[in-house]
């Protein structure tokens, strides 16, 4: 399946040079002129990685890269005319993974997407994700955002176990022999509800009405944090 990289980019022949480039090498390149155009695309398709330019028409380019930041790891880079170190840092401050200034070479910015897709697959085999929450299954560290949640080594596993069948509801008896009592030993009736209680204090933003750790009741429990 081809990777879709979305160009923001409002200079109509710089955008269809760096487009007709990538459809070459075998990429879906999808052309956006403004930060609403993107927007649009990104809320109808999944897509792979953004090259951004920050002078945009209708917005600054390092704020939509912060915005996407807060719900997204898509990576990001960034094509400007500003050439300064302090730019670029904050470009990268903003959420960029890679920064390029004007005027610059097709092949340099073909071999930093092409390496930026490398290192973003490799992450991805150790990373599970779901909506703008992703478990990294390596350091088992929690993140909602860029944003770390501590969690204990039984809500891991726990949060390993909803996420890894996000949509599925999840009986009390799947969830207690899966991750407490695969040898047939008594566990509390209490373990599993305290340990969702515990979560969705971290996770929802009111616990009391939970919308990301649901309960289906008289069957046991289903993440729905961004399916």
């Amino acid at each position: 399946m081809k990777k879709t990289i979305l160009i923001l980019e409002d200079d109509e022949n710089l955008n269809r040079g760096i487009a007709f480039t990538f459809e070459k090498d075998g990429y879906q390149a999808v052309s956006a002129n403004s930060i609403k155009e993107g927007k649009r695309f990104m809320e109808q398709h999944k897509v792979d990685l953004i090259i951004l330019d920050l002078g945009l028409p209708d917005g600054n380019g390092m704020d939509f890269c912060k915005e996407i930041r807060a719900y997204s790891n898509v990576p990001i880079i960034m094509l400007t005319v500003c050439d300064l170190e302090t730019d670029e840092v904050s470009g990268l401050l903003a959420g960029a993974d890679d920064y390029i200034t004007k005027p610059f070479s097709l092949s340099i910015l073909r071999a930093r997407v092409e390496a930026l897709l490398r290192r973003t697959e490799a992450e991805s085999r150790h990373i599970i994700r779901s909506g703008k929450y992703r478990l990294d299954t390596n350091l088992c560290k929690f993140f909602r955002g860029d944003e770390e949640i501590p969690i204990s080594a039984t809500e891991y596993r726990l949060l390993h176990f909803l996420m890894t069948n996000a949509g599925q509801v999840l009986s009390k008896e799947q969830i207690l022999s899966s991750l407490w009592d695969n040898k047939g030993n008594f566990v509390d009736e209490n373990t599993l509800p305290v340990n969702i209680s515990r979560l969705r204090a971290k996770l929802e933003d009111d616990p009391k009405t939970p919308r990301i750790i649901k309960t289906i009741h008289g069957i046991g429990y289903i993440w729905d944090g961004g399916v």
